[in-house]
């Protein structure tokens, strides 16, 4: 059961501040833990917007952001700094909401494929790969982008401007080359089309403050990658609802690749369990055999026990569990900066 009131709310941006934002965006982590501590405004929120995921955090200041709200780029600083962006999205709050109401979360960091190539390197080629909450697909394309783990050799696609470093633990098998990949295809709720300078714009206000210069070059090269590739087959559909029948589109002759990152998050626990036993269903009744691959919060599928690597990295964000078949193979980071063997 969600509840939705002022003192939930606030609590959520504080935990949003500390355990999600601090250590990734000094802004969203600023920013959110003002909020958490303005009643207020999170009674304001709480009253002008459906609880649960209408009320993240990240999806207002995202929608500010889209509609270039003051310190889109950096966030407040101070007193002043935050009431000014109090003030300017409370005067346009029929935007903002309209914003919120009509879009969705739907990062689409293409640089995750950094942290999937090895586990993709190493499954049955050529692959099928199915994207639960693909977003804009830039995930589905990982052959068309160019990789550097550590200090090694950079490889992939030939002339390609998206490039993703990442940094690897003990006893990573690094690929060194792309994979084969035969077919692509994703489900979405709302899914949106790189070709589509207002979904760009929306995806671009989703980079958090912080590396956002970066990430959103590395998003603009991935974009510029994909532009000439042909679309995927893309389903616009609940996931649990549509993943059947496009799964049975995949050829014979690929291994199939049901895949998602950061994802499952967004439903509750039932919803989490029941597209567990679907994929399972899906994968077992194929005649060749295919795989889960999962790249979630340990949270989000706590079946999946997460050991401790080794020699751990040092690392500031967030970690997601890759996971294949429901067994876990790797600490990721959750933009794709890193991935640590277990």
């Amino acid at each position: 059961m969600v509840v939705n009131s002022a003192q939930a709310l606030a609590d959520r941006y504080v935990d949003f501040a500390w355990y999600q934002a601090r250590g990734q965006s000094d802004a969203h982590e600023e920013l959110a833990a003002r909020i958490g501590h303005d009643p207020e405004f999170c009674d304001h929120l709480a009253r002008s917007l459906p609880a649960g995921n209408k009320q993240q955090p990240k999806l207002l200041f995202a929608a500010v952001r889209y509609l270039d709200g003051p310190y889109a780029e950096h966030g407040p600083r101070g007193d002043a700094a935050y009431r000014g962006w109090r003030e300017w999205t409370l005067r346009h709050w029929e935007q903002v909401r309209a914003v919120v109401m009509g879009r969705l979360t739907q990062t689409n960091e293409p640089a995750r494929c950094a942290t999937l190539l090895p586990l993709l390197a190493r499954l049955p080629q050529p692959l099928a790969l199915l994207e639960v909450g693909a977003s804009a697909g830039l995930c589905l394309y990982p052959d068309r982008y160019r990789y550097r783990y550590d200090d090694r050799p950079e490889f992939g696609a030939p002339d390609s401007a998206a490039v993703f470093p990442c940094r690897t633990g003990p006893g990573t098998p690094v690929p060194d080359r792309v994979p084969d990949i035969a077919w692509r295809a994703g489900i979405d709720l709302n899914p949106l089309d790189p070709a589509d300078p207002d979904d760009v714009r929306w995806l671009e206000a989703l980079v958090w403050p912080g590396a956002t210069d970066e990430r959103v070059r590395r998003q603009r090269a991935a974009i510029e990658a994909v532009r000439s590739a042909p679309r995927p087959r893309t389903v616009r559909g609940d996931l649990i609802d549509a993943l059947p029948a496009l799964a049975a589109e995949a050829p014979s002759g690929a291994t199939l690749v049901v895949f998602h990152t950061s994802v499952l998050t967004y439903l509750p626990p039932e919803r989490r369990e029941e597209f567990a036993r679907l994929v399972r269903t899906v994968l077992r009744e194929r005649d060749r055999p295919g795989h889960w691959v999962s790249n979630e919060h340990r949270s989000v599928l706590p079946w999946i026990t997460t050991p401790r690597p080794a020699q751990p990295l040092k690392v500031t964000e967030l970690l997601l569990t890759l996971a294949l078949d429901e067994r876990a193979v790797a600490l990721t980071g959750q933009h794709g900066q890193s991935v640590q063997w277990l």
